[in-house]
């Protein structure tokens, strides 16, 4: 790890330098580029400088601990003590901030929930899920915009797919892909009896045109009449539009916005993303493995978390973690839950690292 720190601190002062450099200054790009890895270095820097300062504090003080004698000698063991004790503190925070970083981190998120099975009911879940992240959206002051909603006879939400920007979007929100499922009486029973129905949840890092190219050639666009629950229209211009992608045949719908030109942004914006996914997959067969299990096949079995109203109670099943206060979480505090998956996530990561 040290020639590694050593590295970092070599690019960090290299950076520093370019960005005093009058030609950068006027590059806005490059700028920004070198910004923002000048600003996720810092961090790893400005620890181990910490480090070498007090390893350096406690090779001062046994050095004047020769011939030391009463309370001097005293006073210079407490030193050492201490300022070994600090540097090796740091060196376990710097074993974190070496870990290595998500490539996605910082990206903005697109985030698609489906009502899976228990028919009305899974619907019904999935809009608890939508309204349980925007609210946890909002307390970390994430912006949010709907992309496409279908909603269902009841009020539920067949399907909707929204964008959540922000910086710590994606750290956060990375862990939610999979398949959830609710336990609970529903609205239609009317014998009291508990039900377990389930809504699918999948994750994906917002990308452009840089990070995946998709030719003109190989889509059919075409365009319709939106139309709300019960098939009934809602538009009387064909605004609506529909984006198949042949090689792949992934197809992205949109019909919220009013304008056919915003519609077909939307619509590139989500088919991007999934390509870029089906890419990832391709790349590595670990990587197929963890997205393909975020849909599964929505059935009740397959689940990532379940939310049980009788018992209060939601359980992550990844890490067997529980909390006892469903209602908190469904209403967007659900850090205590990210929280548990990001120290199993980062436990993981350093025990590979050994």
């Amino acid at each position: 790890m040290l020639e590694r720190l050593r590295h970092v601190v070599d690019e960090y002062e290299t950076l520093e330098q370019q960005l005093s450099d009058p030609e950068v200054l006027a590059d806005t790009d490059q700028l920004r580029r070198l910004s923002k890895r000048y600003t996720e270095l810092g961090p790893v820097v400005e620890a181990y400088r910490r480090r070498e300062s007090r390893r350096a504090d406690a090779d001062a003080a046994r050095e004047m601990l020769v011939g030391a004698t009463g309370d001097e000698r005293e006073m210079l063991v407490a030193e050492i003590d201490a300022a070994a004790g600090e540097a090796d503190a740091i060196e376990d925070e710097l074993r974190e901030l070496m870990l290595p970083r998500d490539p996605h981190d910082g990206k903005n998120v697109i985030v698609e929930i489906r009502g899976a099975e228990g028919g009305e009911e899974a619907n019904l879940f999935a809009r608890d899920l939508y309204e349980m992240y925007l609210a946890y959206a909002a307390s970390n002051r994430w912006k949010v915009e709907t992309l496409s909603s279908t909603q269902s006879d009841m009020g539920g939400l067949n399907d909707v797919t929204f964008e959540v920007r922000g910086d710590t979007a994606w750290r956060n929100l990375k862990f939610e892909g999979g398949p959830q499922r609710v336990q609970r009486v529903p609205v239609t029973e009317s014998q009291g009896r508990v039900h377990t129905s389930s809504a699918t949840v999948t994750v994906l890092p917002e990308v452009d045109e840089i990070d995946v190219h998709v030719d003109d050639r190989d889509l059919d666009i075409d365009v319709y009449r939106a139309s709300g629950p019960g098939g009934q229209s809602v538009n009387t211009t064909d605004s609506a539009v529909r984006i198949t992608h042949r090689p792949t045949g992934v197809v992205v719908a949109m019909q919220d916005e009013r304008s056919q030109l915003q519609n077909k942004a939307r619509a590139m914006m989500v088919l991007r993303a999934r390509l870029f996914e089906l890419a990832e997959r391709e790349r590595s067969e670990e990587v197929s493995a963890e997205r393909r299990s975020q849909v599964g096949g929505g059935g009740r079995s397959e689940k990532i978390r379940t939310y049980n109203f009788k018992e209060n109670r939601v359980t992550d099943h990844r890490i067997g973690f529980t909390v006892y206060r469903l209602s908190a979480v469904l209403g967007g505090d659900l850090q205590v839950v990210v929280d548990a998956l990001q120290a199993d996530e980062r436990a993981r990561l350093l025990a590979e690292g050994q």
